[in-house]
């Protein structure tokens, strides 16, 4: 990106919380905390400094399958980043000390999200849609797993983990790969090697209803469907169903909803894709008197959906995600993280003009076919938490009991 001024560069590991055991759960993402608390040559403050001391940023994420590690600065302090993100990559204590009072921090994040009904839900549902398989687990873990971590299991997970076969590194911005090249073998060429991949099980979605009785003032829901995988042929009709669906103020759930009947403030819809599975998910946030009569409004859009969408829709959608994808891409960030995603789910850079021309090539009888197959109600799991109980499901629902 000749003419940007940042660059962006991301370590990442393909390893999260679907990697996991049920008694370490949450180890990932502890670990990803534990990288910015001290190397043998930077405590956790220097750590801190090192980039905010020339307007830069630094972070990290987890996911079900994969951890990032990444630092945003200008293009002359590209050779500071690399020193830095090698040295807490290569080179952490992993403290005692520092463990104890991080754990103390993890928990208060997790609290957060008990706490925070509509972000709770997500996990909720993930759980129960795909039972008891790693990859529904909550990337934080447990109050309980998170405080029976030991130095010797981050250790060990980190030693089995964190190796060349699973790591990888990419950026983008106003940087010259050659250079790039040059200061990345000089920093992480002593990352041990090896070529073992690690292979998680193959999960498994499930249909039925499971309802969390809480004294909340809304209901939270969510209401999902299995999807083939993210690397899928067919990806680009699940992207363009998901955007008419749910995917702004325009979709159809949003406008019959809220715009129409003023029944929740928040309703839209998300794909989760991963390497060898996938959900299609339809949330709202709503007062438990209008429990059942929005479960039947969602089952009637998606009823509707496959013979209900026109043409206009259609090409609108299109250049909705075709926009939204470009002016994304503007960022070295978001340049950097696409990189890194076709890395995992296709083993090489998609072009942008391939992802434009699949958008492009869906048809509407190719939309109704698969949405037809994907919006089946035998299929569906149901999660909430509110006051809800089983006797308030809708008739179109209560089959799933």
């Amino acid at each position: 990106m000749p003419d940007v001024e940042s660059s962006t560069i991301g370590i990442w590991v393909v390893t999260g919380s679907r990697n996991e055991s049920r008694t370490l759960n949450g180890i990932s993402h502890f670990i990803e905390h534990m990288l910015f608390k001290g190397t043998e040559k930077r405590t956790a403050l220097d750590i801190s400094k090192e980039i905010e001391s020339v307007g830069g940023a630094l972070n990290a994420f987890t996911g079900r399958e994969y951890t990032c590690f990444f630092a945003k600065v200008l293009n002359k302090d590209l050779p500071r980043a690399i020193d830095l993100l090698s040295d807490i990559f290569t080179n952490s204590k992993f403290d005692e000390g520092e463990m104890a009072k991080e754990k103390m921090v993890v928990l208060q994040e997790i609290k957060m999200v008990l706490d925070t009904p509509d972000d709770l839900i997500h996990d909720l549902f993930a759980e129960r849609f795909w039972q008891k398989d790693p990859i529904g687990w909550s990337v934080l873990g447990s109050a309980k797993t998170v405080k029976s971590i030991k130095r010797d299991d981050i250790l060990r997970y980190f030693n089995r983990h964190y190796r060349s076969g699973s790591v990888f590194i990419t950026a983008a911005g106003g940087l010259k790969t050659g250079r790039i090249v040059k200061l990345l073998n000089s920093a992480f060429g002593g990352i041990k090697i090896s070529s073992r991949k690690m292979v998680p099980s193959k999960p498994r979605a499930s249909s039925g209803v499971k309802l969390f009785k809480k004294d909340l003032e809304q209901t939270h829901i969510c209401i999902g469907v299995p999807v083939p995988p993210q690397p899928h042929p067919e990806r680009y009709r699940f992207y363009l169903m998901n955007t008419i669906l749910g995917g702004g103020m325009s979709s159809k759930l949003f406008q019959e909803i809220r715009e129409k009947r003023g029944l929740a403030y928040n309703v839209y819809t998300y794909l989760n894709l991963c390497r060898d599975t996938g959900a299609f998910v339809t949330y709202a946030g709503i007062s438990k008197e209008n429990f059942a009569r929005v479960l039947d409004l969602i089952m009637k859009e998606f009823e509707k959906f496959p013979d209900g969408v026109s043409a206009e829709e259609l090409e609108n959608a299109k250049e909705q995600l075709k926009g939204g994808m470009l002016l994304g891409l503007e960022t070295s960030e978001n340049r950097m993280m696409k990189l890194a995603r076709d890395e995992i789910y296709f083993g090489r850079v998609i072009p942008v003009k391939d992802i434009v021309k699949g958008i492009d090539g869906v048809t509407l009888k190719e939309l109704s076919s698969t949405a037809s197959r994907i919006l089946s109600p035998e299929k569906i799991a149901l999660v909430a938490i509110g006051n809800v109980k089983n006797s308030g499901l809708p008739k179109s629902l209560r089959f799933l009991n």
